[in-house]
């Protein structure tokens, strides 16, 4: 159990420290590289990561568990995911991509069919308001098209997430799909800078993209599947709801963003919200 824990843990703090590094690489007026090198570079060194895991697992590097499908939405979650941290927080930009990633899920649900309780209703309206709360123009609004752009992304790792579900490898599929996005992440390379200009990077700004790619993604998804199957689908989704806290408090201590009532009062709906309608789903699973 304890084992259990600390990969869970452990692979938390990656996915927080995902929000962390890009935003320390990206805060509008640092410049330490331009999104679309640092989503290239993530991409990269992800890719190599996962493929040298598999190999020392023992696994053939011709095994092909992924998609395009699939590799196309992690390339849009990636893309969208460094576009929007230019402009945003960390904080915000992790509790609008996870709220947008669980809406996306639970919507699909609905759009198959799925028959929700009064509780998941209640709990997709909570969450609901909270976004909308966050986005409602004012003096501590995150950036329109920087929150625009995290929604987009999180909708796509919505989607990709959805596409890999029950695959019997997800290891393996994970470094097939990452290997699948460089060429897509190289094209965005070249054509960025006809619309962001030209591109620019710093050792500093290389440094964190490969961290963020190689262990905050890399070695960060192979500790969380390797705690999945020792936990509750339920458990999964729950301890989740750290990841904004976290990468909100780690704004504040490491990059000196600030602690908005709007951000508090949000999150907190959004979160409870999600909860709410996770529990609900759970419960009617388990009759």
């Amino acid at each position: 159990m304890w084992k259990t824990g600390a990969l869970t843990v452990l692979a938390l703090i990656g996915f927080a420290a995902n929000s962390l590094l890009c935003r320390a690489a990206l805060e509008n007026g640092a410049w330490r590289i331009d999104a679309a090198s640092f989503t290239s570079i993530r991409l990269t060194s992800g890719a190599i990561v996962l493929w040298l895991l598999l190999r020392m697992r023992g696994s053939r590097s011709a095994e092909r568990r992924g998609s395009w499908g699939s590799g196309l939405a992690l390339f849009a979650y990636a893309a969208g995911f460094s576009l929007a941290y230019v402009r945003i927080p960390a904080g915000v930009g992790a509790l609008i991509l996870f709220g947008c990633v669980q809406a996306t899920m639970l919507s699909v649900g609905l759009f198959r069919g799925e028959r929700p309780r009064a509780l998941e209703w209640l709990g997709l309206a909570l969450a609901l308001g909270g976004l909308i709360v966050l986005r409602l123009p004012g003096a501590t609004a995150p950036d329109p098209l920087g929150a625009t752009l995290m929604a987009g992304a999180g909708v796509a790792w919505g989607i990709y997430s959805l596409r890999g579900r029950g695959n019997a490898d997800p290891l393996a599929a994970t470094a097939d799909n990452f290997l699948r996005s460089v060429p897509m992440t190289l094209a965005l390379s070249l054509l960025a800078p006809l619309a962001l200009g030209a591109p620019r990077a710093t050792v500093e700004g290389v440094g964190l993209a490969v961290a963020s790619g190689a262990l905050a993604s890399g070695v960060g998804y192979s500790l969380w599947y390797a705690a999945l199957p020792h936990l509750t689908a339920m458990r999964a989704a729950v301890v989740q709801l750290a990841v904004p806290v976290v990468a909100a408090v780690g704004g504040v201590l490491l990059l000196g963003e600030t602690l908005t009532a709007r951000l508090v009062g949000a999150g907190s709906a959004l979160l409870c919200g999600v909860f709410l309608a996770l529990l609900a789903r759970q419960s009617k699973r388990t009759r």
